[in-house]
């Protein structure tokens, strides 16, 4: 299994809903946090900081994000099985996603401390 480095980012994030067509509110107001926008079929998903979840959204909140030190490589494999794993043996649950240069999880702010002690365990680094 691969050790990472990692980086907790400082803010609560939201994960938000909103109905299959809803205007993307804009990110500006994100500064240099990470948003993260998806849209299917069904629905769109935004992954910002808590503070500027939409109003008009469905919100779950407050998780915390875990930033793989990147850019990784695309043909490293295992990166996200290296952290799940450990998470799901400690039972506390996640939210993944990926932009281009890397990977992030998000964990419950109620299970941090789980989180850290479960990735520090299995050799991760983590920078706060």
């Amino acid at each position: 299994m691969c050790v990472l480095d990692l980086v907790l980012l400082p803010d609560d994030y939201a994960v938000c809903r909103l109905e299959r067509g809803t205007p993307v509110p804009p990110i500006e107001a994100a500064r240099n946090a990470v948003v993260s926008v998806t849209h299917s079929a069904d629905e769109v998903s935004v992954i910002c900081p808590a503070e500027l979840a939409p109003p008009a959204a469905t919100t779950n909140t407050p998780w915390r994000c875990l930033q793989v030190a990147g850019p990784v490589d695309f043909a490293l494999t295992g990166i996200l099985a290296s952290l799940v794993n450990p998470l799901a043996e400690a039972r506390v649950n996640i939210f993944a996603f990926s932009t281009y240069d890397t990977d992030y999880i998000l964990v419950p702010t109620v299970r941090l401390a789980e989180a850290l002690t479960a990735l520090s365990g299995a050799g991760h680094r983590i920078a706060t």
